[in-house]
């Protein structure tokens, strides 16, 4: 059976990066708060089956206000691991070391592991480590995880430290630790019973943890002699009794870092992004310059590198596909398999792998952004604009990664401390344009505005976020009725991109890709071939216009006319992006019978024209999400009944909305063009 470890820390301290140095992972490493969600397991190196790493959340304090916090401390008080490795920014020690304190309340053997110890030593500032593990009474492990120092050494001090009993600290003083020993006499023995640790027990009550008093199921007249201790404690320390608690752990913290930690000057890095932060986070400069940036990011993606590199796909799946076809003709396959590979496999996936890089490039500059850090800046830039819709600018990161896909956006709501706010941000999400609509962008684009790629690219995403504005004001004034939490927000030093943890983010959003091009874009292409090629007497036709397809297509098309696209394969392939959004582009590559993105763009010509192909794209934008992010939905929702109003929402209002949209779009484009 393996041993359990507990890696927890700080958001933003670097503890993913350690994770994935210790067990070999390749999970993806990002720069702003909110990026481990759920709990994420390995085996450390060296001891396969034996040691197993458990990456917790990052959070602040065991204080159970968001989702996270909650994650973390119901694993520690219900899985009892046998080591908890609490990794700290060494830069910034006065405010990672609150954790630590709380941390050492549950009495569980723990090591203390510095990170970026080489921006410490570099800007000239000391820790003396000799003397913070003598007042912590803990072993103490300098590393720097982004370059790989001093794993080794943590392996070696978790081997050491595997069988050691916790080691215990009376930190606190006066009217605090008469309070907290006076309640443990009353509690412990129904503490011990439930195996739970006393200190951490005592200090949930005097914070007044409802949820503790009910475990803990104390008498009447317990809960009466413990409220008078604290009314005690409050009147000697002449403040409220969860603020006395702070006051104690910090002020052994000052005394800590004021032996042990010496400082200098800010590190480099500090400085370095407090210069750069007076651009980026500019009262009035800081969107403009965001939204520049995401202009030159689609300028390269979608015109200067991601087109040749297109072609160049393009080009090696059409040598794939005539050869394949060439090879199945002479050794006399039967005409329907041919023509399902050919017209179906090939033409479906073929077209939507094509753009296999426009999405590399776009996540290659995407993760350069998030490694560095800006991602956060843009959060705290946003956040202003986001309160006046309901929202903070914590919301801004799970919106944020709906860019990149809905599915593990809508699970980032977790983070959001705030009911409201969470299942306020779940209904806007999938506003956001995600990946899955970048085969389509590059589609339309490049068969109708190859020129203009970045314009049509920035004015895309911004409708979306538009008609998100406008659906959450709604929202706001009749369902989501309150105002925003608070938004406090650690703004990580701005840190230069590791080639490593860029590459596996890529990768990641690359093999995503890929794995759904080959499962459900394969599966869906089959579907679509078998329905365009036969007709309601299940005889195989050459005229797909006489198909199962076409009759249903044909029903449904009349009510995109006024968007401009009256064609059956146009209303077809909208109804299977219900399925997964690339599905748009497979179903019209298999309904037009091409197989490389070249032919397709010419076969456009003659279902859209450039106004019908933007309202066309502004539909896909903005039209009702996948079934993987209602399915989703539902899960994070957890309730059944909020999830069948929620999917009717984004199906009724926001189709709605995307039809109305793209309709004014169309209508007023045509008087003047």
């Amino acid at each position: 059976m393996s041993r359990k470890i507990a890696l927890i820390g700080n958001q933003n301290c670097g503890k993913t990066t350690l994770f994935n140095a210790l067990t070999g992972s390749s999970q993806h490493v990002g720069n702003f708060p909110g990026v481990t969600v759920e709990q994420k397991k390995g085996f450390i190196k060296k001891h396969k089956e034996q040691f197993e790493l458990i990456d917790l959340p990052g959070i602040y304090s065991l204080s159970p206000y968001t989702s996270e916090e909650i994650v973390s401390i119901q694993f520690l008080l219900d899985e009892h691991p046998d080591l908890i490795i609490n990794i700290v920014d060494a830069t910034n020690m006065e405010r990672n070391l609150y954790l630590t304190m709380q941390l050492m309340e549950l009495n569980i053997p723990m090591i203390l592991v510095l990170n970026m110890m080489d921006e410490v030593v570099s800007s000239g500032n000391c820790i003396d480590l000799d003397g913070l593990k003598e007042k912590l009474g803990m072993s103490i492990v300098p590393i720097s995880a982004s370059k790989n120092e001093g794993i080794e050494d943590v392996i070696t001090e978790i081997e050491r430290n595997m069988d050691q009993p916790a080691r215990h600290l009376d930190l606190c003083h006066g009217p605090v630790h008469k309070a907290i020993h006076s309640i443990s006499h009353i509690v412990e023995q129904k503490v011990r019973a439930l195996h739970l640790p006393v200190r951490y027990c005592v200090t949930k009550l005097i914070e007044g943890d409802k949820e503790m008093f009910k475990t803990l199921q104390l008498s009447e007249n317990d809960c009466h002699i413990i409220e008078h201790i604290l009314e005690g404690m409050e009147e000697e320390s002449g403040t409220d009794r969860e603020a006395a608690l702070v006051d104690m752990r910090y002020s052994f913290i000052e005394e800590v870092c004021q032996d042990c930690v010496f400082t200098e000057c800010e590190t480099k890095e500090q400085i370095r992004s407090e210069k750069i932060d007076l651009l980026l986070t500019h009262k009035y400069l800081g969107i403009p310059v965001f939204i520049l940036i995401m202009l030159f990011i689609f300028y390269f993606t979608f015109y200067l590198i991601g087109a040749p590199l297109q072609d160049l796909m393009d080009s090696g799946i059409t040598i794939v596909s005539d050869w394949l076809l060439a090879f199945l003709e002479t050794n006399h396959v039967a005409y329907w398999l041919r023509a399902l590979i050919g017209d179906g496999i090939l033409a479906g996936v073929g077209s939507v792998l094509s753009f296999l890089p426009v999405i590399v490039i776009l996540f290659f500059f995407l993760s350069l952004l998030e490694d560095s850090g800006y991602m956060a800046r843009v959060a705290f830039v946003m956040d202003k604009a986001l309160r006046k819709i309901g929202l903070s600018g914590r919301s801004f990161v799970p919106m944020l990664i709906g860019f990149g896909c809905s599915v593990p956006a809508i699970m980032a709501t977790r983070t959001l401390s705030s009911d409201r706010d969470r299942k306020m941000t779940i209904v806007l999400t999938p506003f956001m344009s995600c990946s899955a609509k970048l085969p389509i962008y590059g589609m339309i684009i490049a068969a109708f505005f190859p020129s203009k790629a970045a314009i049509v690219m920035i004015t895309i995403y911004c409708i979306g976020i538009l008609v998100a504005v406008v659906s959450a004001l709604l929202l706001k004034n009749t369902i989501f009725l309150g105002e925003p939490v608070p938004f406090v927000l650690e703004l990580p030093a701005y840190r230069i991109p590791t080639a490593k943890n860029v590459m596996l983010n890529v990768w990641d959003k690359a093999k995503d890709f890929i794995r759904k091009a080959f499962t459900v874009i394969f599966i869906a292409s089959i579907v679509i071939w078998f329905l365009q090629s036969f007709n309601f007497q299940f005889e195989m036709i050459e005229d797909s216009s006489q198909s199962i397809l076409a009759a249903i297509g044909t029903f449904v098309s009349p009510i995109f006319k006024p968007l401009g696209f009256n064609d059956w394969r146009a209303s077809t392939a909208l109804m299977t992006g219900i399925t997964a959004k690339e599905s748009v582009v497979s179903t019209l590559s298999v309904l037009t019978a091409t197989n490389t993105a070249t032919s397709l763009n010419s076969a456009l010509a003659g279902i859209f024209t450039p106004m019908s192909a933007f309202a066309f794209l502004v539909f896909t934008v903005l039209y009702m999400p996948c079934v993987a992010a209602f399915a989703a939905t539902k899960r994070e929702l957890g309730s059944l009944c909020q999830a069948i109003l929620t999917a009717l929402y984004q199906t009724g209002f926001q189709t709605g909305m995307a039809y109305l949209v793209a309709m004014l779009i169309y209508q007023i484009g045509n008087l003047f063009l």
